[in-house]
């Protein structure tokens, strides 16, 4: 496929800034979306070559089953046309396979096209024997259409434009071909029967076809131009969406794109969920003696072992506080496995965490110990902000709760901790129970009900 190195990048963005109809909004967009239009028309042009390959295929068994003239002797172009058409065809399907096609590609191109045609209802009065005015009553004109678009596809109206002129003109050549091959009998009719019913040439006739092909190139070219606009609008818009998306949990994402109306801030909804919290004990003493470049990348790779566990499990992402994760397992959509989710990705983080710790300690660096806690119960998930600030998040007492659990771990010198209520939850929903569980009834700092607190992992 296409190169994706800078020069090419930056050669294909002064491109599109400089050749499309709406080089004004594109001015101001990133360089990245840019790019993603580039890809659409590339890909654009794969699809045209292929059709054109389509047609001179068609045009060839078309020709193959002709009759031809009875003596069998005389000349017609046709073969040698069809072959060179196919193969130029072929060169252009694998350039636009493996580069972007310039402009003067893509014109040659249009300009092939046109020839081919012509040259194909142009050879019919020596195929058939028959006067030159033959060629004016030629079904095969309507493949002019075909050709013009196919130029559509690109999106761009200079092509469609392009592609009627030549079209235009060299209808206008072929009735001048006709014309003037015979100055003695030019074959003009003005009555419409004799034309219909004979090789007579009605000028009026054929400057109706020339309307034709021009009305259809201005109505295509007018439409690409509010089609162009869209499109630029669509793939921005797109991008932007797709980006924003990485900021936000995949679940929580398609709630905003599959919102009905407009998301505004008060609206809520009730659940019973679990709510998981996951933190580096001692991390802010160990940010302290490190280089902050350093720091960053450690909360990356540390991300990096959790968040995909946290995911498979159907959990959602509420927030990242520093080296803090919140998750939440029921909150965004409804589940009858809430608890037993987020038990299970408990589990499955502590040994993650164990296998990066070994990798860490062969490559001589210290172990990372990580906190975890779960707890289970009503909570509200909705929209708070502004008009210009929006965020989804859960509001309940289980989530302060889970909260205390998570700095209780350091107190009993525990890595994960949850609730007996959540565990029981949990066990009804089918997480297997261990034998091996510690039960600690001393109560959490700054609870004021008294917890029944489970450590799932020392």
């Amino acid at each position: 496929m296409a190169s994706d190195s800078p020069s090419f990048r930056q050669t294909v963005t002064a491109q599109l800034r400089q050749d499309l109809s709406v080089a004004d909004k594109l001015v101001s967009l990133p360089e990245r979306v840019m790019r993603s239009i580039a890809v659409r028309e590339d890909a654009s042009e794969i699809l045209i070559k292929v059709i054109q390959l389509f047609i001179v295929i068609v045009f060839a068994a078309l020709y193959g089953l002709a009759p031809k003239t009875h003596a069998g002797t005389a000349f017609t172009p046709v073969p040698y046309v069809l072959a060179g058409y196919f193969g130029l065809t072929v060169i252009g399907l694998i350039w636009a396979l493996q580069a972007r096609l310039p402009d003067w590609a893509v014109y040659f191109s249009i300009l092939i096209d046109m020839l081919l045609l012509m040259t194909l209802i142009l050879s019919f009065h020596i195929q058939y024997e028959q006067p030159a005015s033959f060629v004016l009553k030629a079904p095969a004109l309507l493949y002019v259409f075909i050709f013009i678009a196919l130029r559509a596809l690109r999106f761009e109206a200079r092509f469609v434009v392009a592609a009627g002129l030549a079209a235009a003109l060299g209808w206008v050549m072929m009735i001048y071909y006709v014309i003037n091959i015979d100055p003695e009998d030019t074959m003009i009719t003005r009555s419409y029967v004799e034309y219909l019913t004979g090789n007579a040439i009605l000028i009026g006739a054929e400057f109706d076809k020339i309307l034709a092909i021009l009305t259809v190139t201005l109505v295509l070219g007018l439409s690409l131009r509010r089609g162009r606009h869209l499109l630029v609008d669509a793939v921005a818009e797109s991008t932007a969406a797709r980006d924003l998306s990485r900021f936000f949990d995949e679940s929580v994402a398609s709630q905003i794109r599959g919102a009905d109306q407009e998301i505004a801030a008060g609206e809520g909804v009730k659940r019973t969920a679990a709510v998981l919290n996951v933190d580096i004990r001692g991390f802010t003493t160990l940010a302290a003696a490190m280089d902050p470049s350093r720091v960053m990348t450690l909360l990356a790779e540390y991300q990096a072992q959790i968040v995909p566990v946290i995911q498979r499990n159907g959990g959602t992402i509420d927030k990242f506080l520093g080296d803090g994760i919140m998750a939440t397992f029921g909150a965004s959509s409804d589940s009858d496995s809430y608890a037993a989710d987020a038990l299970r990705t408990t589990d499955e983080i502590i040994e993650t965490v164990d296998g990066w710790n070994a990798e860490r300690m062969q490559s001589g660096l210290d172990p990372i110990v990580v906190n975890l806690s779960v707890a289970s119960g009503p909570l509200v998930f909705g929209a708070v902000g502004g008009l210009n600030r929006l965020e989804y998040t859960v509001i309940g007492a289980v989530v302060n709760l889970s909260a205390k659990l998570e700095k209780h771990n350091k107190a009993l010198a525990a890595r994960a901790v949850t609730t007996d209520e959540c565990l029981r939850t949990a066990v009804q929903q089918g997480y297997r129970e261990r034998a091996d569980y510690r039960v600690d009834k001393s109560g959490v700092d700054g609870v004021e009900k008294q917890e029944k607190v489970v450590v799932l992992h020392d």
